[in-house]
C-alpha cells in the first residue's frame, strides 16, 4: 500500500501513530521514567502526555510502578513490529536500501533522529545495534568489541538474556587512560553480562611506543589473549573523527600535523584514513589488526550523526563492513555530500 496515499485522506491517523510509537520508543530507552520527566524528553506538555499514557495504559503497553513508567512485555513486542512500519512510512527503509548502495555495505539500518543534535538518539543506535548483534550470534562466537561512548550505548542497550549463552566478548584492543565507563574493557564486561555470555580484559594502554610494544608482546598474559581477540569471530566497532580521536588520545602535535598534510578523515581500530579510505597513519596498538577483519564472520559498524559522515564515507572504502547502524543525521548528510560530488 502507499502510505502516502492514505495520509491523503487520514492524515491525522499517521500522525497519532507516530507520535504514540515516539512516547513508545523513548519510554523504552529510559524506562522507568516519571511523566514530567518523559514529557520533558519529548518536548511537549504533561497534560498532551496524560491524555496519551493513559491511552496507552488503558491498551495493556504502559506499566506503572513507584519508580515510574515502563512498557509491558506486550508493549516491547508491539513496539518491535510498529518501529519497521513507522520507518517505511517515513522513508528510513528506502534511504537505507540507497545508502546500502550508495556504500557497498550489504546491510544498512537507519534510527530517526541525529546524534550530534540529540543524545537519546545514541541509546536508539544502541539499542538497534544490539538486537542486530543477538540476532547474529551463534554458539561459540567471539565478539571483540571497541571502546567509546557508541559502543558503551550498545552494551547497555542490550536486551538482557535471561538463560546463559555460550559466547565470549573480548575488548578489540588495550584501553587504559580514558574513562573507564568508555574503555574497551568494560564495555565488554557489560555486554557480556547483558547477553549472558562471559568475558575476558585485556589490561594494556592503548597506544605504546615501540619497545615498550615488544616487552608486552614477550609477557605470558598478553600473549595468552591476543590470539583470542584477533581470531574473533564477530568485531563491533564505531567509526571516529580523524582529528578529534587524535585530540582524545592525546597524539603528538607532529602526529596531528602529519594527519593533517595526509588529509585523514576517520579513525577505527587506530587506524587513521583519508578521503580515499587509504591508511594515512596507525597506531602501536595491542589487540585487533585491520587485517584480523578479512578472517571474521561478521564486521557490525555502529557510527551515527551528521559530522560523522565523512569519516563513514571513507571507512566504508578502507574494509569490509556487513552491518552499518546510522542515524538520520549522517545518512542523509551522506548522500547528499554523494550527491554533490
Amino acid at each position: 500500500m502507499d502510505w502516502s496515499l492514505a495520509q491523503r485522506i487520514v492524515p491525522e491517523l499517521l500522525d497519532v501513530l507516530r507520535d504514540r510509537v515516539k512516547i513508545l520508543q523513548r519510554m523504552y530507552l529510559v524506562q522507568p521514567i516519571g511523566r514530567r520527566a518523559l514529557a520533558a524528553e519529548l518536548g511537549i506538555t504533561e497534560r498532551v502526555l496524560r491524555a496519551e499514557v493513559d491511552f496507552l495504559r488503558q491498551q495493556g503497553l504502559i506499566v506503572a510502578a513507584p519508580a515510574g513508567m515502563s512498557l509491558s512485555e506486550e508493549g516491547q513486542a508491539l513496539l518491535e513490529e510498529l518501529e519497521e512500519f513507522v520507518a517505511t512510512i517515513e522513508g528510513r527503509t528506502e534511504l537505507s536500501r540507497t545508502l546500502s548502495r550508495t556504500l557497498g555495505i550489504p546491510t544498512v539500518h537507519v534510527v530517526s533522529g541525529d546524534s550530534d543534535q540529540h543524545a537519546w538518539v545514541k541509546s536508539t543506535l544502541g539499542l538497534q545495534a544490539a538486537t542486530v548483534l543477538l540476532g547474529a550470534l551463534q554458539p561459540s562466537d567471539v565478539i571483540a568489541v571497541a571502546g567509546g561512548t557508541t559502543m558503551a550505548a550498545v552494551a547497555s542497550m542490550a536486551p538482557s538474556k535471561r538463560q546463559p549463552f555460550p559466547v565470549k566478548v573480548v575488548p578489540a584492543r588495550g584501553g587504559l587512560g580514558e574513562e573507564v565507563e568508555i574503555q574497551a574493557n568494560t564495555i565488554a564486561s557489560v555486554l557480556a553480562e547483558r547477553i549472558g555470555g562471559t568475558s575476558m580484559m585485556l589490561h594494556v594502554p592503548d597506544r605504546l611506543r615501540e619497545d615498550t610494544l615488544e616487552q608486552l608482546l614477550a609477557d605470558p598474559y598478553v600473549q595468552q589473549r591476543i590470539p583470542e581477540i584477533r581470531n574473533a569471530s564477530i568485531v563491533i566497532h564505531s567509526i571516529g573523527d580523524a582529528l578529534r580521536m587524535a585530540e582524545r588520545r592525546q597524539l603528538d602535535p607532529e602526529e596531528v600535523a602529519l594527519l593533517r598534510h595526509h588529509g585523514a578523515v576517520a579513525e577505527a581500530f587506530g587506524y587513521y584514513f583519508n578521503e580515499a579510505g587509504e591508511t594515512v597513519y596507525a597506531m602501536t596498538t595491542v589487540g585487533l589488526q585491520l587485517s584480523d577483519l578479512e578472517r571474521m564472520r561478521l564486521i557490525l559498524t555502529v557510527a551515527g550523526g551528521h559530522s560523522k559522515a565523512r569519516a563513514i564515507v571513507a571507512a566504508a572504502k578502507a574494509y569490509r563492513m556487513d552491518v552499518l547502524v546510522t542515524d538520520e543525521g549522517a545518512a542523509r548528510e551522506i548522500l547528499n555530500h554523494e550527491l554533490e560530488g
